[in-house]
């Protein structure tokens, strides 16, 4: 393994490890494990790692900016979350009559919103949609017909934002209007075969795209025209997202899952050195 790759020390792998983020808040990285029903968190101070058990998927957790705790995607509804003790509540259930489906990745832009998307369990079907919950907790389905929604990602000073569809190795950019209305998805980045294909994602400070790549034991850097700009590779075939951390927001944590596979470091969470500053994440403003 490179110098430049480190296994974060704990006791358990995710199934499906997803969503890291970066708390300056807390001075930890929160995470989860979808199908394992996870909430996982780091404390950068200590290393220690804490875990809790949730009753259903959870696909993603996003901190509040006017309240306590978070707002999480757990199976197919947005909920209030807090820890300790664990409570959940729910805020809205854009999907309920989709008896197949579950959240899976989220994003938080700089209105406060959450972006979100849904799929299948079995992966093989469009019956996936992508949402926006506003701080007024209204949920608005936005687009439909996703198979594997993944990786909301938002560039600095907004405008637009790019959002995946593993299943078809694609990612889709929407302009954003004020209001937060969408434009018709069109194809950005289309994965080439080795690359392995898009999961989550996220952008730097200077305006570049990372990628993490499922199936292809890496994650690559876009340049901001969508251009292949760098590779980091890793000991594990599916990697699913990253997020910047740390004071200076230099430091990277890495997700995997170990479901479907036999390799020693799949569903390990990974730090990297990604040469390159982040930018904070957003939080919801209801």
């Amino acid at each position: 393994m490179s110098e430049a790759v480190r296994i974060v020390a704990r006791p358990r792998r995710d199934t499906l490890g997803e969503g890291p983020s970066w708390s300056a808040r807390d001075n930890v990285v929160y995470w989860v494990d979808i199908l394992g029903k996870r909430l996982n968190r780091l404390s950068l101070s200590t290393g220690a790692v804490d875990e809790w058990v949730t009753p259903d998927t959870i696909g993603w957790v996003i901190e509040r900016e006017e309240a306590p705790g978070f707002i999480a995607g757990i199976g197919r509804r947005f909920t209030a979350l807090t820890l300790d003790p664990l409570e959940i509540r729910t805020l809205a259930a854009p999907e309920d009559e989709r008896v197949g489906n579950r959240f899976n990745d989220a994003k938080a832009d700089d209105h406060g919103r959450i972006w979100a998307g849904s799929m299948p369990f079995t992966c093989d079907r469009p019956t996936g949609a992508f949402y926006r919950l506003d701080p007024d907790g209204r949920a608005v389905r936005v687009d439909d017909g996703y198979t594997i929604a993944n990786g909301p990602a938002i560039p600095p000073g907004g405008g637009f934002l790019l959002h995946t569809d593993t299943a078809e190795a694609t990612i889709y950019r929407y302009t954003v209007g004020q209001d937060g209305s969408l434009s018709e998805r069109t194809p950005f980045i289309a994965f080439q075969a080795d690359w392995g294909n898009p999961d989550g994602m996220t952008f730097d400070a200077d305006g570049c795209l990372w990628v993490a790549c499922w199936g292809g034991s890496c994650v690559m850097r876009f340049t901001p025209d969508g251009r292949p700009d760098r590779r980091i590779m890793l000991p594990a075939s599916q990697i699913t997202s990253m997020t910047f951390a740390g004071a200076g927001l230099d430091r990277m944590f890495v997700t995997s899952a170990a479901d479907g596979v036999d390799e020693p470091a799949a569903g390990a969470l990974f730090e990297v050195d990604p040469g390159c500053g982040g930018l904070p994440p957003y939080r919801y403003r209801g």
